[in-house]
């Protein structure tokens, strides 16, 4: 991975505000009182959820916010996961008569503030949950969290990128034969779709 990638998607940036949780992934706070991320930790970290996520068959992702979508759509794609876009649907996870019931083995939650409802239900459920967590974030029940910057669109399409080509890497899919880019899990104007 690129730094520059990192950089210009804005992966690091954090916000002003910052929870106790949170500061042992900030690197520096910037004169303008914005935190910034300690990039290194954050590739780390993606490698390691990707190790992880390869593991498991039945991942879901899950967003909430409309800048996510895209990218978390594109991911389940790529990865054989299922995606849950827009409003999580209360008893996704814990209701087996419920017409839309999964039981994932791993859930990915594009920002734990937002999609709540899914944080609830796995921790219900017992379900891990990997997480992109901002500066601002609550991590207490989140069992691997992806320090970013989960407010962009550029740093969530990226994200959910490196984590698709994680998880094929270690699934074993050579490197010349994965075919996703970056670009492909931005979100686009309604108009573009």
């Amino acid at each position: 991975m690129a730094l520059d990638e990192f950089l210009s998607a804005g992966v690091h940036i954090g916000m002003k505000q910052r929870t106790k949780d949170m500061e042992r992934f900030i690197y520096k706070i910037r004169p303008d009182g914005l935190a910034v991320l300690d990039v290194q930790t954050i590739q780390k970290r993606i490698e390691i959820a990707g190790k992880f996520l390869a593991k498991h068959k039945n991942i879901m992702a899950v967003s909430r916010k409309p800048i996510g979508q895209r990218a978390v759509k594109r991911f389940a794609e790529a990865t054989g996961a299922k995606d849950a876009i827009g409003r999580f649907l209360p008893g996704t996870l814990t209701n087996p008569s419920f017409r839309n019931f999964f039981e994932p083995d791993v859930i990915i939650i594009t920002d734990p503030a937002i999609d709540s409802q899914a944080i609830k239900e796995a921790v219900k459920t017992r379900i891990p949950i990997v997480a992109l967590c901002d500066t601002i974030d609550e991590t207490s029940n989140i069992d691997f969290v992806i320090p970013s910057n989960n407010k962009g669109k550029k740093s969530i399409a990226l994200l959910y990128y490196l984590l698709a080509k994680e998880i094929l890497k270690n699934r074993g899919t050579p490197e010349e034969e994965i075919k996703i880019k970056a670009a492909d899990f931005e979100a686009r104007e309604a108009r573009e779709e």
